[in-house]
């Protein structure tokens, strides 16, 4: 009965000393990142530095890019990105790749169809007001996978298995919307949604999230859409 009386006792007291202590480390590591070292780079040469490294990547100007043990040395204790890439699990579409940046230059977040929910949300919010990141791209793609999907649940009134469902239901008003626009089919309609979805995001992180519209109007944080067109390997920005 005592031993059990202590292994309680003592279980609380840990608990919560380990909950104070996550609480305070918490509170610490905005301060601490805050003090760390920012990309001193604008918007505006954010966005050039990325449309750049695409450039390269498409004439083969890239060839192997600092990834190594001198790189991870470097970042090791602190990272300092210069974008915020939103974009989609697509295997095809690696953003490391497509804008020819080194370890630790793009703070990723990524699922399929590059909806933004409260996680991604938060890692978005993390990289602009902790990380000091300027600039963030939404990025999706031809023959987006995710968007088809919603695309067919529209159509088709298709379902699918698991949470895939739940997962594609932010991208469906893109995919209406798409669709009321003109008179589009195939492959074209895919592509107009894909970018509707884009525009959609683009659109709520500019207007509806309190954090980041401070940056935003301070001139200190862009936000815009881009397209990844994966038979020609080049990004086009727009809403830019």
């Amino acid at each position: 009965m005592k031993q059990n009386e202590f292994t309680r006792r003592t279980f609380l007291r840990h608990a919560c000393c380990g909950t104070l202590g996550l609480a305070g480390s918490l509170a610490l590591q905005p301060a601490l990142a805050a003090e760390g070292k920012k990309t001193t780079l604008t918007p505006d040469q954010a966005l050039a530095k990325l449309k750049k490294g695409n450039a390269d990547s498409l004439s083969e100007k890239v060839k192997v890019l600092p990834r190594g043990h001198e790189r991870r040395m470097e970042i090791a204790l602190n990272q300092t990105p210069f974008a915020v890439l939103v974009g989609c699990s697509d295997s095809r579409v690696p953003p490391e790749l497509l804008f020819g940046t080194r370890l630790g230059e793009l703070f990723i977040v990524r699922n399929a169809g590059n909806t933004v929910d409260t996680v991604a949300l938060g890692s978005i919010e993390y990289g602009v007001l902790v990380l000091g990141v300027p600039l963030i791209v939404v990025l999706g793609h031809e023959r987006c996978g995710a968007v088809q999907a919603a695309l067919e649940v529209v159509q088709a009134d298709a379902s699918f298995p698991g949470s895939i469902g739940q997962m594609i239901e932010p991208i469906i008003p893109a995919v209406l919307k798409a669709a009321r626009a003109g008179n589009l089919k195939g492959e074209d309609l895919l592509d107009a949604a894909v970018k509707a979805n884009v525009r959609r995001t683009v659109e709520r992180l500019r207007n509806s999230e309190p954090s980041i519209i401070e940056p935003l109007r301070a001139g200190k944080l862009k936000i815009v859409g881009a397209h990844y067109d994966l038979d020609e390997g080049k990004v086009d920005f727009f809403e830019v």
